[in-house]
């Protein structure tokens, strides 16, 4: 039975998501502070954040949507990501982990949302 947030793996894995894109923004240049590594950090934290939140909200409801929002970031950061792939200054850094993590974590928000709500998942595959 699960008792925390921290129970659930989906959070464990968006954690050691945001972990392993703090790590790659430190690499990114310092002009990006303000721009790009606020955007990607933030993006990445509101993934945990956010099914934690959801968890805690006291309805399947709510969870529901804070699980779509957490998907709504993640769809974000891969965004950011995919145009830092492409910017002369990032293009050459190692995304593999973050790329791994977050394929993980969609793909884990995506199964419970369906789960939560096998409506939505008949409504998705039309």
């Amino acid at each position: 039975m699960l008792h925390s947030y921290k129970d659930l793996i989906v959070w464990q894995r968006g954690m050691e998501l945001t972990v392993k894109v703090y790590e790659l923004t430190e690499k990114f240049p310092k002009e990006e502070i303000y721009g790009l590594i606020s955007q990607i950090r933030r993006a990445s934290s509101s993934i945990p954040a956010n099914i934690a939140e959801g968890r805690f909200r006291g309805s399947k409801k709510e969870f529901l949507q804070f699980l779509r929002i957490a998907y709504a970031s993640g769809a974000e950061l891969e965004s950011h990501i995919e145009l830092s792939k492409r910017l002369p200054k990032t293009k050459n850094l190692k995304y593999g982990e973050v790329d791994s993590l977050l394929t993980e974590v969609m793909k884990m928000l995506n199964t419970i949302i369906r789960k939560l709500n096998p409506k939505e998942a008949i409504e998705a595959e039309n």
